[in-house]
This record gives C-alpha cells, structure tokens and sequence, in this order.
C-alpha cells in the first residue's frame, strides 16, 4: 500500500530548490554543511506548501545528479528531514514528505490568519480590509426587508437574482460597454468565478497563460484543476505588461485560457494602459485564447483625480475573446462573498448549466445585500470609506517600511491592496517562517510564482495602518536580521500588541 498522494521528480525538486537565493554569507557568517543545508531547503518547500505533505521524493541518487551534489549529502539531508519528522520512509515504498506531529499542515494559497491568534499575530498574508462600517449593516437590512417575496420560492438562482444581474449589467453599460442581463452571471466570490471558467475552458492539461507573478490563491485553483501553467514576465515595476512577451507567449504557446489582473495587480500593484490593454486583447484573438481578466481591484484607484483606463472588454466589440470576472470582496468586504462574470451571452448559458454540478447558487440574502448598495448610492459611499482606509494604510506601511528596512526596494502603487518587495537578497521564504516567529505573518514571493520563482520578494498588503503598521515593519526587521544571521527560526517571543 501506498503512503504518498503525489510524487515530485528530481528535476522539479531541483529547480525549486535552487530557486532559494539567498544574500552571500559576510564576513564571520558560517555556512551550514550542504546536507543541513539541503534539509532545510526542501523542509521550508513543505512548509510553504509548494511541496506537498505526502508526496514521494526522488531517489537519492536521481536527486544528487540534478542538484551535482554527493548522493552521500542528500542521503544525509534525507536522514535530517526523517529525523525532525518531515520525511518518511519505508524500505520498497520510497521517502515521502510529512509534518511533524502537531504542526498544522501548509496551506498551498493565502488563508486567513484564525481570529484567536490576532492578539499577538500582526497578519499581513491576506490582502483584505475590516467591513467598511455603517454600510454593511445598512445593507443587511435592506436586505433583509426585500427577501419575504424571494423566501416563498425554492431559492436556487443558478445564474443569480435577476435584479442583480441587470443591475450589474446597468453598470457596465453606463461605463460604455453596452451589456445585457444575459451576459451576467452571479458567483460565490471571484474565486467561484474563476473555477467556474476554468472548468469550462481548461481540462487537464490544458495551458493557460499567466502573469509572473501572479494572484497566488488563483494559481493553485489553477493548479488543482490540472492546467500547465504558462508564465509571462511583468515589465518592471509598476509599467504593467510586457507586449512583446505577451505576443511571443501567445503565438507560440497557443494557451486554451490567459488570466490577467489589468488593475491594480495583486500582487505588484502595476495598472495597465490603454495601449497595453487593446493589444492583448488583438493578440488573444489571433491566436484563438480566452482572455479572463481579474477586476476585482479596479474601483480601489487611491489618488485624487486619477483617470483610469477603458475596461478590457470595452476593446473586445465582438465579445468573443474577454471574459470580465468582478466581485464585492475587495472593494467592499471580504465577507460579502458576491462576485461575477460578464461574458457571452451562450458563455453564461454553458457557465450556468455547469453549476448545477458544483454549487447550484449564491446565497439570496448576500445578493440582495450587494444589490442594495448598488441601487441606492451605498456602494459608492462605502468605496469611498475603503479607499481612504486603503490609502492611510498604504502611506503609513511605506513610511514603516522604508525606515525599518531602508535596503528594501519597492514601487508605490497609486492603487489596489498590496506592496510587492524585493528584499535585499534576503530568502522569502525564510522571512516568512521567521516571521511567524517574530509575530508577523508574511506571505514569501513563490506563492506567487510557477515553479519557486520571486524567492527574493514579499507582498505585503495595505491591511494595517498606525501604529500597526509601524509595528509590523519593527518585526519584519528583527526577523530580516534573523535570516541574514543565518539564525534558524530565532528566539523571540511575539508581542501581544492592541491597535
């Protein structure tokens, strides 16, 4: 009998491995022995998650000749890993990779951090902001005053309350992109879009393009789903797209889907042009791909005065290439779970008789909830109270930052939720698992990367403001001079902190 779910070749081990970059040692810096070393390489790609619990590892021989390293060295790396219970073993069955007892397992995308630990945990893995108050409240009564009609029927909207639907499309049409009705479907949250489209769209195997880096929490959808994943670079900092690669990628690859976030790009923040946004558009015609583009940021444009470009799909007039996937959780609260998709009118109808294999419908209350907001002027007074919050945010985790960690590099965004970081050469994975140590909780850059990619860059969101976000850049620093010490997970203790 099997004890392992999935297996991981010597190659692919090898490329994320060498994928951990870390700053060259300094003067007095003792470097681990290249078995420890080795351990603690593939016991961090455990705990990130981007090596499976349960998965079978290659042979000790296979990976000493991808990694040009002694099979004496991975045999004594593998011994390590047994040793602090994140290796198995059993003798015709192979090695497989495992947690030690009591540890939680990794998550493979950005979960929230559970309520209990927020005393002395600053959480900065999840881009997403409290409730902006009194408007959630306001629009659960509404709600709740329109839903006796809605409670004598059976309550299964596949495609979403009619109501919603042409208030949505309404607004896309008063933007200048002419939609009707039919062309909307209502989801469980832009992550029940997206795995709505790829199912549709994608099989296994199939390939989709994708941005690098990229959302990561949608990256492993994409993954579980079975897709091959093929990244495209971003331009430097916040300049968006690069056409040319996009072009290349598109031509010779011929990917089934493309997935892109043309505003505000989680995670770096980068807002696509007019220019850029026509030509992807041209180029997935030519070469017959879906473009799915990720909206969810784009009412969070955080300057005064600030123009922002036509849509995507206002570049697609035939509505054969683009499909528009929009949700209330960024730019209203995350646990408004409405989001939604605009394509074809014979795209929603197949989107539609999917579901009835996966969720059958949104919730009735939630939808009629958004749909308050939307028809009486809530929506726009309550993105108005996000942004603020956003901004305040953002202005005072930069300053934190740049003070604390002035060797850090990074772009300031004029919108959307998140910092992309580069990290003076420092590992980011490391700097995560340290910082859990410290109290600070930060997603490392290969969540979201293909194939260990961005091991020298953090995301850190716009989600604390203050005192805060002061305090969670004194953390990052103590944990940044952890690593680069070469101090393997530190001894302080977290500091119980009230905002």
């Amino acid at each position: 009998m099997a004890h392992w779910t999935s297996a991981v070749g010597a190659a692919q081990l090898a490329r994320l491995l060498t994928s951990q970059q870390e700053r060259p040692a300094g003067p007095g810096t003792r470097r681990p022995p290249a078995y420890r070393a080795l351990a603690d390489g593939i016991r961090l790609l455990v705990l990130e998650g981007r090596v499976p619990v349960a998965a079978r590892l290659p042979a000790e021989r296979e990976l000493a000749l991808s990694l040009s390293v002694s099979r004496t060295t991975v045999a004594a790396a593998y011994e390590a890993l047994r040793a602090e219970g994140f290796l198995e073993s059993r003798r015709g069955a192979g090695s497989w990779t495992a947690v030690p007892a009591g540890n939680p397992l990794p998550a493979r995308g950005l979960e929230p951090l559970p309520p209990e630990a927020l005393g002395s945990m600053i959480d900065l893995g999840t881009a997403a902001l409290p409730a902006p108050e009194p408007w959630l409240t306001r629009a659960v009564q509404g709600a709740l005053e329109e839903l006796p009609p809605y409670a004598h029927t059976h309550g299964d909207y596949p495609a979403g309350l009619p109501a919603l639907r042409s208030m949505i499309a309404e607004r896309y049409t008063v933007r200048g992109i002419p939609t009707m009705p039919e062309q909307i479907m209502v989801t469980t949250g832009a992550m029940g879009a997206m795995d709505a489209i790829c199912h549709l769209f994608a099989g296994r195997g199939e390939r989709i393009a994708v941005e690098s880096p990229s959302y990561a929490n949608i990256l492993q959808l994409m993954r579980e789903a079975g897709a091959r994943l093929v990244p495209v670079a971003m331009a430097e900092g916040l300049a968006g797209w690069d056409m040319d690669r996009w072009r290349q990628v598109l031509r010779e690859a011929a990917p089934r889907l493309a997935y892109v976030v043309a505003d505000f790009h989680n995670p770096t923040g980068a807002l696509a042009d007019e220019e850029q946004r026509r030509g992807l558009v041209d180029a997935a015609r030519s070469a017959g791909t879906v473009l799915v583009v990720d909206e969810t940021m784009s009412e969070l444009h955080l300057e005064e005065g600030q123009h922002m470009p036509r849509r995507v799909c206002s570049f697609d007039a035939a509505g054969s290439t683009v499909i528009t996937v929009g949700s209330a959780s960024k730019a209203f609260w995350a646990g408004m779970r409405i989001g939604w998709v605009r394509a074809a009118p014979d795209v929603i109808r197949s989107l539609v008789a999917a579901r009835a294999y996966a969720d059958l419908g949104t919730p009735v209350l939630e939808q009629l909830a958004v749909n308050w907001l939307l028809s009486t002027g809530g929506w726009e007074q309550a993105v108005d109270i996000r942004r603020d919050q956003a901004r305040d945010n953002r202005d005072a985790l930069v300053a934190a930052v740049r003070r604390e960690l002035p060797g850090w590099e990074f772009s300031v965004p004029k919108g959307g939720l998140t910092l992309w970081v580069r990290t003076g050469g420092l590992s980011g994975s490391r700097l995560a698992e340290v910082g859990e140590r410290v109290g600070v909780r930060v997603p490392s850059g290969p969540r979201f990367g293909v194939d260990g990619a961005f091991e020298g860059y953090v995301r850190l969101p716009f989600t604390v403001g203050g005192a805060v976000a002061e305090e969670a850049a004194v953390r990052l620093a103590a944990a940044a001079r952890l690593v680069e010490t070469g101090v393997n997970g530190g001894s302080e203790t977290p500091r119980t902190f009230v905002a």
